[in-house]
């Protein structure tokens, strides 16, 4: 091993490696790619950290100036970036290695400008890096070798044309190394594609899976789930713990509970900003941050040293998730716990999800209230507090106290004061099972009481129980049935309860909003009668009764049988005669007149016209006459359809009144021996021919422009 890189592992205090840092070690493997699977948190960054170290330093003992990078590091998420940066800047540390990161989020202005003063290491994600490729602010040309780090989460997240650019664009005699927890088929075809004779190295099956880690599946009730958390988190007091959510909104919505609980909690997904989600990880290291709410973003290559408690608040899609999910404790020889919250119809599931990761686990139910408190009992008589000595400069106040109160004040104060630091636990009702439905037992002797508030009022069961079980000192369990009345409610009680409730009500027996409790004598009549049967007569304002309908078959629809004409509807003396119609009869009726288009003189329709016009025909109007009357055989007159507007009666012709100096121009349609002047009325349908411009209406007058000349004349003059 090279000196350097010795005197950076016992600096940070290693003195035996692990299974996979002895095997990428192995000096027959300098110069071979590799694809490496280890299980999660067996040190695969200071792994790959020592494989590539033959190849970056060769035999020197520290690196020359920087300039273009030596090695690429490409990680799947930006929090493993950074972490891989961090570990392999104090591995490389004495050796004298410029280490950058090119990640998403961050601004690629000041990350060009890190690359352009030269870099022996770049760790980065595969969208940022291939931009920088595209924009040439990277080159590759003295690049030796390219880890890909959790190669199949890359893979599952669609960053397979990413990884094949950025290896197609890699020199081909560099070193390929691959590290991942699992090698699928996705794996395999893509080292086949971009590593040359890789050797496997395989670490997983020496030791048991996650063998540091203990495995509790805590079956709740649907409703109980953030309460069942809340128990967890307080049961065991972890030092730090991650709470994985499916989606974002779930990381936003406990984040929220529990931080109103009093925990010290920071959320970690996708849709905050990187600064936002290295200052999150950051309060987790620095202890100012307890509990962790986040997506799979953290569920690969996250190291926190004090991580203790891992809670699945929603089951993983798959066992693989389950697995890096849980590898996030139990680290490097520590132990861990990994809870998995799985309400009773979900337990096929974690049942599928526990054999894929061929995991074994403790099916139990969630941690009571009562066992909140007895942990909290043994962490406090555990304490260093009671063998501590006082400091000195509160020994006198020490003195006081011990004469002003007793022992058990002293204790009592104790004990109310380390409470109140803590979250009350939470109570939790039964899960059951899938599909369970138990019958309630018998509630035995009660007691019935009317309280003076009902449906009128906005009176709710949900409303009554916590109120009647606050104010008269009883239990959800002494309360039996409630029934919601109009204007009052029935409530029934134990009858071994029903004193005590008396007695805590007092003499008044008021409760909130002033409503008056009321014992009764037995149970009341809650039956409804029976519905009126038979005809309740005609509804105010309705149609008269026009008796009982006559009786009809109905035919069936495959019936062959032609049906038979329906009868008329029976008139009533008392009905208006309008109100009825007369029955429909068999052939068509002819009392209508029956207008129709004029056709032409063989029944063909006339064809259409923009020049057709028709008005609409006013009632009480007589038709107007035909004019060209054509005799037919029979020697009348057959009427002759006429398409063009009939110029209405009475229309007759007057002169066009003269203008001043002007003589009167006739109108178009002016008598015989009268010059006519045929002008379409509208002047958008005026046709003027291309020659004759200008012409219409007189010559125009040019207005401080060129006009347009006319066809065949000159215009210059």
């Amino acid at each position: 091993m090279i000196k350097t890189i010795a005197d950076a592992l016992a600096q940070k205090g290693y003195e035996t490696l692990t299974a996979v840092q002895t095997a990428v070690s192995d000096p027959a493997l300098v110069d071979a790619d590799l694809l490496v699977s280890a299980q999660t948190g067996s040190g695969k960054t200071v792994a790959f950290g020592l494989a590539i170290a033959p190849t970056l330093l060769g035999d020197a003992e520290r690196f020359d100036r920087a300039g273009a990078p030596l090695a690429l590091i490409i990680a799947p998420t930006r929090e493993l970036a950074m972490q891989v940066s961090r570990e392999l800047t104090w591995l490389y540390g004495p050796a004298g290695a410029v280490v950058t990161t090119c990640v998403g989020g961050m601004d690629t202005r000041t990350e060009r400008r890190t690359l352009d003063r030269g870099a022996h290491i770049v760790v980065a994600t595969p969208g940022r890096l291939c931009d920088h490729i595209k924009r040439g602010n990277i080159k590759l040309q003295d690049l030796r070798a390219v880890v890909l780090d959790e190669a199949d989460e890359m893979l599952d997240l669609g960053f397979r044309d990413e990884l094949e650019f950025i290896l197609s664009e890699s020199p081909e005699d560099r070193r390929t190394l691959m590290f991942s927890a699992t090698v699928p088929a996705a794996i395999a075809k893509l080292a086949k594609s971009y590593q040359r004779n890789a050797q496997r190295v395989e670490t997983v099956s020496e030791a048991k899976q996650h063998s540091d880690i203990e495995y509790r599946a805590l079956t709740v009730h649907p409703r109980d789930t953030e309460n069942a958390i809340i128990n967890v988190l307080r049961f065991y007091e972890a030092k730090n713990a991650i709470v994985f959510c499916n989606t974002r909104a779930a990381v936003s919505r406990l984040t929220t509970r529990f931080t109103n609980r009093g925990f010290s909690v920071v959320a970690l997904s996708g849709e905050l900003s990187q600064t936002e989600r290295t200052n999150a990880l950051q309060a987790l290291r620095d202890g100012r941050a307890r509990v962790c709410i986040a997506t799979d973003v953290a569920a690969r290559g996250i190291d926190l040293p004090n991580l203790e408690l891992v809670i699945h608040a929603d089951l993983p899609s798959n066992s693989d998730t389950l697995l890096h999910r849980s590898g996030r404790t139990g680290r490097a020889g520590r132990k861990g716990v990994s809870a998995l919250i799985v309400p009773a119809k979900m337990r096929s599931k974690a049942n599928r999800l526990i054999g894929g990761a061929k995991l074994k686990v403790e099916w139990a139910a969630p941690p009571s209230a009562s066992e909140v408190n007895a942990a909290d009992e043994e962490r406090l008589l555990a304490d260093s507090a009671w063998t501590d000595p006082a400091p000195e400069d509160a020994q006198d106040f020490v003195a006081n106290l011990v004469t002003q109160f007793s022992p058990e004040q002293l204790a009592t104060a104790f004990v109310n004061l380390y409470r109140a630091r803590q979250s009350a636990p939470e109570e939790l009702g039964d899960a059951g099972a899938p599909g369970d439905d138990k019958p309630r037992a018998a509630f035995g002797p009660s007691v019935w009481f009317s309280v003076s508030t009902g449906r009128n009022e906005g009176a709710e069961p949900r409303t009554l129980l916590p109120m009647l079980c606050r104010l008269g000192d009883l239990t959800k369990d002494d309360v039996g049935a409630i029934r919601i009345q109009p204007s009052h409610s029935f409530v029934e009680i134990l009858a071994s309860s029903a004193p005590r409730f008396v007695a805590a009500l007092g003499a008044d027996m008021k409760v909130e909003s002033g409503a008056i409790v009321t014992q009764l004598d037995s149970a009341p009549v809650l039956e409804r009668g029976p519905k009126p049967s038979g005809n309740r007569g005609p509804k105010p304002g309705g149609r008269p009764d026009r008796g009982p309908r006559p009786p009809r078959d109905k035919q069936a629809y495959d019936s062959d049988a032609p049906s038979a004409p329906r009868k008329p509807r029976p008139k009533p003396a008392d009905a208006p005669a309008a109100e009825f119609s007369a029955p429909r009869a068999d052939k068509p009726r002819t009392d209508k007149p029956k207008f129709e288009k004029p056709r032409g003189p063989k029944g063909e329709r006339p064809p259409k016209s923009h020049k057709t016009e028709r008005s609409p025909m006013k009632a009480g109007a007589a038709p107007k006459p035909k004019s060209n009357p054509k005799p037919d055989e029979t020697g009348k007159p057959k009427a002759k359809a006429v398409w063009k507007k009939e110029k209405p009666a009475g229309d007759t012709y007057e002169p066009r009144k003269a203008k001043p100096g002007k003589p009167a121009k006739p109108r178009g349609d002016a008598p015989a021996g009268e010059k006519s002047y045929k002008r379409a009325s509208d002047p958008s349908k005026r046709f003027t021919p291309p020659n004759k411009i200008g012409k219409q209406g007189g010559k125009p007058k040019p207005k401080g422009g060129a006009t347009t000349p006319r066809r065949g004349k000159d215009t210059s003059k």
